[in-house]
């Protein structure tokens, strides 16, 4: 049977259409599609997932597609022209602090202790072998002379932990440095000084060992890559070292002191096992000291197991001074461990004039009590004015010594 068209139907019997009628149903039955649009729809997909997957096969992708990042690495100078990096504070990813671009150096022998990371090129899939220092071995003659004593080291999880000596020797004991008082200076009031975060600033690092004198006491933060390198040669030149150990602070996480922070919600376990990570990051400390740490510091929960692990190996303990509501005085003394206890934060308003005062303030205490502890950071700026003071109070009949000379001693047991 003969099917009609719609134009045919409008034309009268015996009569054909018109040649612009013709065409027009040409036109019409030109665009009518073979398959409907849902089917010509799966199909532009199904072609696309076909040239994806032939794509894959035949790229030259060793990733497969995954995500990835490019990584600029590059190789530092040669050791004699290399300076101490300036370290800012990173973010944790897997409980390894990571160390700045200059700070990575590839060697055809890595250093003991140092990790090899393996840097893909995502566009060529090349393969590059970046060696992160763990902890610089000295390579001065001095820092020779004064590198950590293996009878105090203890291999753990994360590295070598300072411990007590099978003879009884102390960390605190065998790295000290204490000044032979003459007999005229015995009675002298004493001034410790402590200058902290040395190691992130290479300027103010370096400052500070070239003109600060010997008794005064030189605390690290725990993430640069030359830590052991600048203890041992802070050490050579006869100054005591402290281990800066970064504690949770009121407005943490938006005040973060840097990865592995001891915190208030871990619990005691984790926060040793931090402890133990941030110990392993250099050897020849006399003690550590908190950093920044408010509210840590205020918990005698979160402290007790800290210091007792402090007194467990040998050390002493230093409060910054950052909280007067800190418990850790007290929290010492439960656990017999030798504590210092900062009693003015010399550049806690960083200008000339505030120092200056501050620094007069420590004299007044020291006359009073007979020794005053003060702390201060290493800043470029600082450093001249803390040597300028530290020549001069000597002539003003103060004694300056380091801090293992002021430690509140623990109880004989």
């Amino acid at each position: 049977m003969k099917h009609l068209a719609a134009d045919d139907l409008d034309v009268p019997l015996g009569q054909k259409l018109g040649q612009d009628q013709q065409k027009r149903k040409g036109l019409t039955l030109g665009l009518t599609l073979p398959v409907a649009w849902p089917q010509l729809v799966a199909g532009v997909l199904g072609v696309g997932v076909l040239v994806v997957g032939l794509w894959t096969v035949m790229a030259d992708d060793p990733l497969g597609g995954e995500p990835m990042a490019i990584v600029a690495a590059r190789q530092t100078p040669p050791a004699a022209d290399r300076k101490a990096p300036d370290a800012a504070r990173n973010s944790e990813q897997a409980g390894v602090a990571i160390v700045p671009a200059k700070a990575v150096e590839a060697a055809a022998a890595p250093p003991l202790g140092s990790k090899t990371v393996t840097i893909i090129d995502g566009m060529s899939g090349k393969k590059q072998d970046i060696v992160i220092p763990g902890k610089s071995s000295p390579a001065e003659p001095g820092a020779r002379k004064a590198a950590a004593e293996p009878r105090l080291l203890e291999q753990g999880r994360h590295g070598n932990i300072p411990k007590i000596a099978a003879d009884g020797a102390r960390p605190s004991a065998v790295y000290a440095r204490p000044v032979k008082l003459a007999a005229d200076k015995a009675d002298a009031p004493r001034i410790a000084l402590i200058v902290g975060s040395l190691g992130i600033s290479a300027s103010a690092t370096a400052d500070a060992l070239e003109k600060l004198p010997a008794p005064v006491t030189f605390a690290f933060a725990p993430y640069s890559a030359d830590l052991d390198s600048l203890s041992a040669r802070a050490r050579s030149g006869d100054h005591e070292v402290l281990l800066q150990t970064p504690m949770e602070p009121f407005d943490y996480p938006d005040n973060d002191p840097g990865p592995q922070t001891l915190l208030t919600s871990l619990s005691g376990d984790q926060n040793v096992d931090r402890l133990q990570w941030l110990m392993s990051r250099m050897q020849g400390y006399v003690g550590i000291a908190s950093f920044m740490g408010s509210r840590f510091t205020a918990s005698e929960q979160a402290m007790s197991p800290v210091l007792r692990e402090a007194a467990k190996r040998g050390l002493i303990f230093l409060d910054d001074g950052s909280s007067a509501r800190s418990v850790a005085g007290q929290v010492a003394g439960s656990n017999n461990l030798p504590f210092v206890k900062t009693d003015v934060v010399v550049d806690a308003t960083p200008t000339p004039v505030e120092i200056d005062r501050a620094l007069a303030r420590l004299e007044m205490l020291a006359k009073d009590k007979g020794s005053a502890v003060g702390f201060a950071t290493a800043q470029p700026g600082n450093i001249g004015r803390l040597a300028a003071w530290a020549k001069a109070v000597q002539g003003r009949g103060f004694v300056l010594v380091p801090v293992t000379m002021v430690a509140v001693k623990p109880k004989s047991s």
